[in-house]
């Protein structure tokens, strides 16, 4: 299967670059499966799409301000520092109790060429000093990095001092205040991510209240997004491609509540990618039993994917030939899909992160 297969074209000016005026104004586009019909509705119509009994399950990780800027030491140059995973703790935590505040991350640093093993930066906020070392050098970009503070506060303090929200490059703006309220769903509670589940970005406690009294229950996992969700494809053929390991956790309620939904016939409708990800990753471990469980996913989905536990998916729009495209296309429909990106397109959608949402049923 090529890549390229998954392409389509979308003007720059349909590319969102904020959020829509109102948390939960943004359209929904609705695309039924079986019959590849495509209705145009809001978001704040989800509950006229979805019935007594559905399960939504929503990834419930807390995006933390992971974009360092800063200088190089001692030339003075610029200096980007996205962080990707704390390689101290698994659960990108650093603990509050070393006296020293140091740690080590994987990262993506700019420019590249210029930081090699050995490279000192500096990271200045308005409470705390940050300084960094790269330590090790890996492919595109990436570094292994120690962070640590001379003063011995804590890493994880001085990061959200200093760290800007991490919005994606094809938003052509600084991050504002207001970003750190609206790139976050209103549900986010474990800290963790460097990109939010911009499905969820759409919710607000109105809407969820919508869907309570139609009857339909909630569940909350936790994805942390790293760059295992938006890695770029290099290569030609899917079938190449491989996603880095990200860590999710379910709970015993959570695994309790799908598991009934399962059992008792009632649809598992995901919201977000991330959380697709993480169910169907779980769902085959299980044989199709969800267990309690905090873990790692590699799970890359495409068109030919089998799968057995969700069975709605609310989703935004996504990148040509990105890995979150084609697990849209595996759950859709190829043909579907792409069809309902380019009715997307000829009705002035607003695409990506910040943009408009689809819902497949």
């Amino acid at each position: 299967m090529n890549v390229s297969d998954f392409g389509f074209d979308l003007p720059a000016e349909l590319i969102a670059q904020a959020p829509a005026s109102e948390r939960g104004g943004s359209k929904l586009l609705v695309l039924h499966k079986s019959s590849g019909q495509v209705e145009h509705a809001r978001v704040s119509q989800l509950a006229e799409y979805l019935r007594d009994g559905d399960l939504l399950v929503v990834n419930d990780t807390k995006v933390f301000p992971a974009r360092l800027l800063g200088v190089r030491v001692p030339s003075g140059g610029a200096v980007e520092c996205l962080l990707l995973a704390n390689l101290d703790d698994e659960a990108l935590s650093i603990s509050a109790g070393t006296s020293t505040g140091q740690g080590c991350w994987d990262a993506l640093v700019h420019p590249g060429q210029k930081l090699q093993p050995g490279a000192r930066m500096m990271f200045q906020g308005t409470r705390h000093a940050l300084h960094g070392e790269v330590l090790d050098r890996h492919f595109h970009g990436r570094r292994t990095v120690r962070l640590w503070t001379e003063n011995g506060a804590n890493v994880e303090d001085a990061i959200e001092d200093i760290g800007h929200m991490p919005l994606p490059p094809y938003i052509k703006r600084d991050d504002t205040q207001s970003d750190r309220d609206r790139y976050q769903t209103v549900y986010a509670r474990e800290r963790g991510s460097v990109a939010a589940p911009t499905a969820g970005l759409h919710f607000t406690e109105e809407l969820f209240d919508s869907l309570e009294k139609k009857g339909i229950d909630r569940t909350a996992i936790t994805l942390h997004v790293g760059y295992g969700t938006f890695q770029p494809v290099r290569v030609d053929q899917v079938e190449a491609h491989t996603v880095q390991p990200e860590r999710f956790s379910i709970s015993e309620a959570a695994a309790d509540a799908i598991n009934a939904a399962k059992r008792d016939k009632r649809r598992v409708i995901a919201v977000g990618t991330t959380t697709t990800r993480a169910l169907e990753g779980a769902g085959r471990a299980g044989r199709g039993v969800i267990t309690p469980q905090s873990a790692w996913t590699s799970l890359f989905i495409y068109p030919g994917f089998h799968f057995t536990i969700v069975d709605g998916l609310m989703t935004n729009f996504h990148l040509p030939e990105s890995s979150l495209l084609m697990l849209a296309c595996a759950f859709g429909g190829r043909d579907a899909v792409l069809a309902a990106y380019r009715e997307a397109v000829a009705e002035r959608y607003r695409f990506y992160s910040y943009g408009d949402a689809m819902l497949m049923l």
